[in-house]
């Protein structure tokens, strides 16, 4: 009986520490990284967003495991001089409130980041999506299509792919998993993982010098962020599924690009399909370029906003 007590005691203490540790990375992070912008209040969720530029208005969603800062970094400086550059922290990551899990759906996303573009006066604005931002783009286009006038997506998800969840998010978005591993992952999660992750998502090609620096990896190993993430890419296949029927409705011009060397996000499954389900879609294939087109060809992403732009009438 007394070994049983003393090791319930020692559980205790040890998930006490874990819960410590964790706080204080949490708090490290975001005194390392604070937020870049203002705060709305978005129908009773805090949303953060970043406001930049003059011109046509473009919102740009960023990716899974990510943060507005992947914009922040360089393509919203670049782009600030013709638009006026609207940039979300989607739910759950950066500083933006969790939706909760049944608030995770891409559905649910866009219909927040719509109207809090809305609520900034951005009643049709040009949408990027990158990645996982792409599927949410792509849900704001197919939901509320008359509330964008036109869209763009980078290495954007699409549809349905033939591989099951990873095991690290059946880990994480389980819910034994989201109460004992997030925390020590929160707590523990040593630096060079992070750098290993983030030269995977640029593979084969090698961030820009600076990146790893800015993006704020640490504010997405929070816990709240971690479960958030997890419940988002769990859920993600069958909501593209769901999708698919309404991409040929679809009639804002439309630019997709998409590189041949991307071994996150195929582009024959996503975007050589979605080119040929939208009606006058365009489709750049980006030869060599691996999933962080908006990085490592920075100039054609430009150029395909300022396409879909042109196509729309704005410029």
């Amino acid at each position: 009986m007394r070994w049983l007590i003393l090791a319930a005691v020692l559980m205790l203490v040890s998930a006490w520490l874990v819960q410590w540790r964790a706080r204080v990375a949490e708090a490290e992070a975001e005194r390392s990284y604070p937020p870049e912008g203002q705060f709305l209040d978005v129908q009773g969720t805090r949303v953060h967003v970043l406001v930049k530029g003059t011109g046509p208005d473009l919102v740009l969603i960023h990716g899974a495991s990510g943060n507005m800062r992947d914009f922040t970094f360089r393509m919203v400086d670049l782009l600030a001089d013709r638009y006026r550059v609207i940039v979300f922290d989607r739910p759950g990551l950066g500083y933006t409130d969790r939706l909760g899990p049944e608030g995770s759906s891409i559905a649910r996303q866009a219909a927040l980041l719509k109207a809090a573009a809305a609520q900034l006066g951005a009643e049709r604005p040009i949408v990027l999506g990158q990645s996982y931002g792409g599927a949410v783009a792509l849900a704001w286009a197919t939901g509320h299509p008359d509330t964008l006038c036109a869209l763009v997506t980078v290495a954007a998800v699409s549809h349905p792919w033939p591989t099951g969840l990873p095991r690290f998010y059946k880990v994480t978005s389980h819910p034994l998993g989201q109460a004992v591993a997030v925390p020590l992952l929160t707590a523990f999660v040593p630096e060079s993982y992070v750098q290993k992750a983030i030269e995977g998502v640029f593979a084969p090609q090698a961030e820009p010098p600076g990146y790893a620096a800015h993006i704020g990896a640490p504010l997405t190993l929070r816990r709240q962020s971690l479960r958030a993430n997890a419940d988002q890419r769990a859920s993600l296949k069958k909501e593209v599924r769901d999708l698919v029927p309404h991409y040929p409705q679809i009639a804002v011009p439309t630019e997709i690009l998409h590189g041949d060397a991307d071994d996150t996000v195929n582009l024959t499954i996503h975007s050589v399909a979605l080119a040929q389900a939208i009606p006058e879609a365009k489709l750049t294939v980006l030869e060599g370029t691996g999933h962080m087109p908006q990085h490592t060809d920075t100039d054609a992403v430009l150029s395909a906003i300022d396409r879909a732009t042109t196509r729309a009438g704005l410029h």
